[in-house]
């Protein structure tokens, strides 16, 4: 995970049978400094993901887990704010996470590919000189490099530990 780091192809999820259009993944761990104005380009695998996207950017929360980033494309957190609908109205579950939609950036892509990450947004994942862009498939995470390189260890040995596996297509076994 060094800076310059080669970055992955494009990837797409096939249309499923009710014909959804295809989704590009973010894929792989990114580092890239930040230059003295602040800004840091977004790895290119990740800008070709974003192609024809709403927005023509990337929207940014501070995570609520962690300390690190949440973000995506316009439309996906599009699809967020669906399912924030589907709770009850005034209920504590949805007023607790809609706390996010206040918090969230639309952070626009610049000429060359960079952006400028909002300074609430920089203390909360603790980033200061160069930022890990972790790709989570449809979402990604900005993050401190050094804390990132924490946080993946824990999560892959949480995963080995408890024996964690992922639930097959379909719903069924």
């Amino acid at each position: 995970m060094a800076a310059g780091a080669p970055t992955s192809g494009r990837f797409t999820r096939r249309r499923g049978s009710s014909g959804e259009p295809a989704v590009a993944l973010f894929l792989s761990t990114h580092i890239n400094k930040i230059d003295s104005k602040g800004r840091v380009s977004v790895p290119a695998s990740f800008r070709a993901a974003l192609l024809g996207q709403t927005g023509g950017g990337i929207v940014a929360y501070r995570s609520l887990k962690f300390a690190a980033l949440e973000a995506a494309g316009a439309d996906r957190f599009e699809e967020l704010a669906a399912r924030l609908d589907r709770l009850p109205e005034f209920s504590d579950e949805r007023d607790s996470l809609a706390s996010i939609m206040a918090d969230a950036q639309l952070l626009a892509l610049d000429g060359e590919g960079r952006i400028m990450l909002p300074h609430h947004l920089v203390s909360h994942a603790g980033i200061s000189t160069s930022a890990a862009f972790v790709g989570l498939g449809r979402t990604f995470q900005i993050w401190n490099p050094d804390a990132f390189r924490q946080h993946q260890d824990e999560m892959r040995d949480r995963a080995r530990q408890r024996g964690l596996t992922l639930p097959p297509l379909g719903g069924t076994s």
